[in-house]
C-alpha cells in the first residue's frame, strides 16, 4: 500500500518540532548557567526553577574584626583619590576564602587596601575572574548596605550648645543604649522548643528590665503587637526593603514608646522600645520568657515572596552586635510620660 504524504505539510511539521526542540535546549542551558554561577547553598529546586533570579540563600559568617578593618579602610579613603567601600573589600575576600572568614587576618584587608589605593590594580581588574563576585556583593550589600554612609547628627558644642554636623561613617546603632549593661553570646541556631521544635533564628542580648532599645536603622514601623512566640514586638523595615529589623520580647504593660504605631518612621538611633521577657503564650502581655533579655533579628529579603514562609532568610547577628556597640545612642527619660528620648537628633540621608 502506497501512502502519500503532502510535503507542504511535513515541512510545517519538522518546522513546529524543530522549534520545540530548540526552545527546550535554550531554556536548559539557561539553567545550568544560573546552577554554574550561583553557590551550592544558592542553587534552586526542581520547584524553584521556574521562579525569578534572585538570592535564596545567605550564610553571614564575616567576623567582627574583618568588619571592623572593612569599615576603617572605607572611612579612612572617603573623599580621597581612591575610595574604598567596605562592603566591596569583604566581597572580594568571600571570592577568596569562598564566604569563610574564620583564617581572617588583618593583614589580608591591609594587602588589598593598599594595592588599590597605590593604584597598582583595580577592583574592577582583580574581580573579573571571580565568579561568585557578584553574589557576594549583592547578599553583603543586603546585610550591610544602609549602615554606612552621609549623615547629619547633632553634636555638642564647647558652650554647651547642640549643633548640627555633617558626617560620614557608621550611622548604624547598637541595638541597645549607651550606659545600659548588658551580656551576650553566639546563640544562633541554637535549639528553641516552645511551640514546636526550631533553630534560634536571631541574637539575644540579656539585661535589666525596662533598658531602652534602639532602631539600629533607619527605616519604617511594619509590624507592632503580640506575637505568640516574639511577645510584644517591633518589625522595622529598611528604606530599600532590604532588611527587616525583629525586635522582640518586649516589657509588660509598656513595650513600645509611645509615639510609635505601624507605619511610623523611624530614624537609626530612636528609642523604640523597652527590655523585657514576654512571649511564649497565646495569651497577650504574658510573661512567660525566664530570662530578661532582647532578641533582635535580621531578616534579608531579596524577594517579597521571602518576607513569610519556608523560604525566610535569617542570618548570625552576632559579630554585627559586636561591631555595633562602636555607636550607642545617649538616651534621658521623661519623668512625666515615663519614655526615654535620644539625646543627639540625626538626619539619615538614605531614600525614603
Amino acid at each position: 500500500m502506497k501512502i502519500l504524504f503532502d510535503k507542504k505539510k511535513v515541512i510545517a511539521v519538522s518546522a513546529c518540532v524543530l522549534l520545540i526542540i530548540v526552545g527546550l535546549l535554550h531554556e536548559n542551558l539557561e539553567h545550568m548557567v544560573h546552577t554554574v554561577n550561583t553557590p551550592a547553598q544558592d542553587q534552586p529546586s526542581e520547584q524553584e526553577s521556574e521562579q525569578k533570579d534572585y538570592i535564596k540563600w545567605v550564610d553571614f559568617n564575616v567576623t567582627y574584626q574583618a568588619l571592623e578593618d572593612a569599615y576603617q579602610w572605607d572611612v579612612k579613603t572617603h573623599g580621597q583619590d581612591v575610595e574604598l567601600d567596605w562592603i566591596s573589600l569583604l566581597a572580594y575576600l568571600a571570592c577568596r576564602n569562598g564566604g569563610d572568614f574564620s583564617g581572617y587576618r588583618s593583614a589580608d584587608m591591609n594587602t588589598i587596601a593598599e594595592v588599590l589605593i597605590n593604584k597598582e590594580n583595580t577592583l574592577e581588574e582583580m574581580t573579573r575572574d571571580k565568579k561568585y563576585y557578584n553574589y557576594y556583593q549583592e547578599a553583603y550589600s543586603a546585610v550591610l548596605g544602609g549602615m554606612v554612609g552621609e549623615y547629619e547628627i547633632q553634636t555638642e558644642s564647647e558652650s554647651g550648645e547642640l549643633v548640627w554636623e555633617t558626617k560620614y561613617g557608621l550611622k548604624a546603632f547598637s541595638p541597645i543604649a549607651k550606659g545600659f549593661e548588658y551580656y551576650d553570646y553566639d546563640d544562633f541556631g541554637k535549639p528553641r522548643a516552645y511551640g514546636y521544635s526550631r533553630p534560634h533564628l536571631g541574637h539575644d542580648m540579656m539585661g535589666q528590665i525596662g533598658t531602652p532599645i534602639i532602631a539600629i536603622e533607619s527605616g519604617y514601623v511594619e509590624a507592632l503587637g503580640w506575637n505568640q512566640y516574639g511577645g510584644w514586638r517591633i518589625g522595622i523595615r529598611s528604606f530599600d526593603k532590604k532588611r527587616y529589623y525583629y525586635y522582640a520580647h518586649l516589657r509588660q504593660n509598656f513595650p513600645y514608646h509611645q509615639s510609635l504605631k505601624e507605619g511610623s518612621k523611624v530614624q537609626a538611633g530612636d528609642v523604640i522600645g523597652y527590655m523585657g521577657h514576654t512571649g511564649y503564650s497565646s495569651k497577650e502581655n504574658v510573661n512567660n520568657i525566664k530570662t530578661i533579655h532582647l532578641h533582635w533579628g535580621l531578616q534579608l529579603i531579596f524577594d517579597e515572596s521571602q518576607k513569610e514562609g519556608n523560604n525566610e532568610i535569617w542570618v548570625d547577628c552576632y559579630n554585627l552586635t559586636r561591631f555595633l556597640t562602636k555607636n550607642r545612642s545617649e538616651t534621658y527619660k521623661n519623668t512625666e510620660t515615663k519614655d526615654y528620648y535620644r539625646v543627639f537628633q540625626m538626619v539619615d540621608h538614605a531614600k525614603n
